[in-house]
């Protein structure tokens, strides 16, 4: 796979961007717990810690080909230690859940509605060979327990379960894992409705005090979920928590490196994702704190590279006969189902999610779930969507357009003024500022268009890298919307750039060209000279970041342009003939404003103006003593 660049790249980009339109322009605590509740998770910290170091091949994250967890102990658990292993499938209009009796847990979870990118193979959220779920804890007697050591039985409709398939076609179906501890045992129950990806999950103790130790238990989710797109983006995947509110989460660094994340008090949810899907572990009680903790194997561009996550959450004892009860979403990154869970902030809207996550919530996600239920292609989606957003802005826009137009009609004479005051720097932007003020233009109005459509930019940029909806939909020669559309393969990479050329980008880049052009018109001297530097520039710059975004983002860009091109045409038509009809004064008297500027400047004295005479004073009788 080829590796996509870090997210600190696209915020490069998008500041140099920022910088060039400025020049354009002439420019945890957490909340105090009671004291029990600070005591069981201190006690449950401890409790963990003490473990890892008494069996630390089962509690230290381990690289993904590490053996098995240690088996635990026989005189404890009995016949749930060594029975032979089986799978049992579930299957449902959403996926295709395999369990294993060795530890009652998911060792496949197969998507059906989504495949990996480029292949017929569905999308599988497990990773770990030996089960993604796990209970981790140390009973009353004996040493740490990982469930996935342990041999269940399966249970269906309270009779065990013989078959290899459990059918959920309509409605709701359960099945439980059940491990016998002395008198009681230990129940993994897993609900499943046909058309979600919520799995309902209980863990039950009756008959048994194994869980009720004063750490509690752990319920971790273990591995990353497996890569599913033509290219890897280790930014948009990693481990999150949310406690207090507030979404956090442990991403790998350039070393391949994550900083471990502890937290203690309440915790809302934990959850592990990768760029477009998530398994999140979500307690219906209160639970005592979270971990998170990951590690990469190989580097991000080598055949061995991989990525290892571990989140826990840390339940409170459990009494004997008792249950705690968890939803667990193992699913696609829709927002709409997000929403719903709770688990919005795990999208990544990047360094400034508080301006773009709204914008992409309430009104992009909306308007593109509107205009896909009439239109079919998501390609005419985002042309639409393009439109629909220069006829919002055409108000504001057509004010600058305007602008921009009675500055071209202008040209030739600022073009004298320059020329006349062409060493006198100061007496040219003087005389320049009046001949605008008289004709009621704004000299940056130009660039304004492109600052009104820069939130909605860098929504649509963090957007259609995250969106679902976009994932696998082809237009024109785009294969892949959410991806890059490569129609020149190089030779050679170039930083940022890659290896390839993108074809909705090129387009979008001359779009820039033109759109600016009509913007600018055709100045001439030294400040011409800088525009069109700058005219020809910022596409570039735009280029070099864009190749490789998704190419539905360069779609947007390209319609939009495409649309304010006509725009402009129509205002820049409009502004002439009225100029030519004799229709705006004010263009007159900028124009007679700058011929005398420029008069002046070339023989240092103020002219008197064609066509006119001075007044003069006659002192006449009036008949009462009075003269005027």
């Amino acid at each position: 796979m080829e590796p996509q660049g870090p997210d600190r790249t696209a915020l490069l980009g998008i500041l140099l961007m920022s910088l060039i339109l400025g020049v354009w322009m002439v420019t945890t605590a957490p909340s105090p717990e009671e004291v029990e509740a600070q005591q069981a998770a201190a006690d449950s910290v401890a409790a963990a810690e003490a473990a890892r170091e008494a069996q630390p091949q089962a509690a230290e994250l381990a690289p993904l080909d590490a053996p098995p967890p240690a088996p635990a102990d026989s005189a404890l658990f009995g016949r749930a230690v060594g029975s032979p292993e089986r799978t049992v499938t579930v299957l449902t209009d959403r996926y295709e859940a395999t369990f294993s009796t060795l530890g009652g847990a998911p060792v496949s979870f197969k998507l059906r509605n989504y495949d990996r990118a480029g292949t017929d193979e569905p999308v599988d959220l497990v990773s770990d060979d030996a089960g993604a779920l796990a209970l981790e804890f140390v009973p009353p007697q004996g040493s740490y327990v990982d469930t996935r050591t342990l041999s269940f039985t399966p249970v269906v409709d309270g009779q065990p379960f013989t078959g290899d398939t459990l059918y959920v076609e309509e409605g709701e179906g359960e099945i439980t894992f059940e491990a016998p501890v002395g008198g009681g045992a230990l129940r993994l129950a897993y609900g499943f409705h046909h058309d979600s990806y919520d799995v309902d999950f209980r863990v039950e103790t009756p008959g048994t005090n194994i869980l009720s130790q004063s750490g509690g238990y752990e319920l971790v989710w273990n591995g990353a979920l497996p890569a599913t797109e033509a290219t890897v983006d280790v930014q948009q995947t990693g481990a999150y928590l949310s406690s207090g509110g507030e979404t956090e989460s442990i991403k790998m660094d350039e070393e391949g490196e994550a900083e471990p994340m502890t937290r203690t008090g309440d915790v809302d949810w934990v959850a592990v994702k990768s760029k477009f899907f998530i398994a999140a572990l979500i307690p219906e009680g209160r639970a005592t704190g979270a971990q998170l903790e990951g590690v990469q194997i190989g580097e991000v561009d080598g055949p061995s590279f991989a990525q290892d996550y571990t989140a826990r959450v840390e339940m409170p004892r459990l009494a004997e006969g008792g249950a705690d009860a968890f939803t667990l979403y193992l699913g696609p990154l829709e927002i709409r189902r997000l929403a719903a869970y709770g688990l919005y902030d795990t999208v990544d809207f990047g360094f400034i999610g508080f301006m773009t996550r709204p914008i992409a919530r309430y009104i992009v996600a909306p308007a593109f779930a509107f205009l896909s239920t009439f239109i079919a292609s998501y390609g005419l989606v985002i042309i639409v969507f393009a439109l629909l957003v220069k006829l919002l802005l055409w108000p504001l826009t057509a004010a600058s357009y305007r602008s921009a137009a009675k500055m071209r009609e202008l040209q030739p004479q600022l073009a004298d003024v320059k020329e006349k005051y062409g060493e006198d720097p100061q007496k040219q932007q003087e005389a320049m500022m009046r001949v605008y003020k008289e004709a009621g233009v704004n000299p940056l109005g130009g660039c304004l268009p492109m600052l009104l459509q820069y939130p909605i930019l860098i929504t649509m940029w963090t957007f259609f890298q995250n969106t679902l909806v976009l994932r696998g939909e082809s237009f024109l020669w785009a294969a892949d919307l959410s991806a890059p559309d490569p129609v020149l393969s190089l030779p050679f990479s170039i930083p940022f750039v890659g290896d390839f050329l993108s074809g909705f980008t090129i387009l979008m880049a001359a779009s820039m060209v033109i759109s600016m052009k009509l913007s600018t018109g055709s100045s001439t001297g030294a400040a011409g000279a800088q525009q069109k530097v700058l005219m020809y520039m910022m596409p570039i710059v735009f280029f070099f970041f864009f190749n490789r975004f998704p190419s539905g983002l360069s779609l947007y860009y390209l319609a939009f342009n495409l649309f304010s091109i006509v725009q402009q045409r129509l205002v820049n038509k409009q502004v002439h003939e009225a100029h030519v009809a004799g229709e705006t004064p004010e263009l007159d008297r900028a124009a007679d404003v700058a011929e005398r500027a420029a008069k002046k400047g070339k023989n240092g004295k103020r002219p008197k103006r064609p066509g006119r005479r001075r007044a003069t004073t006659q002192m006449v009788s009036n008949g009462k003593g009075r003269k005027r």
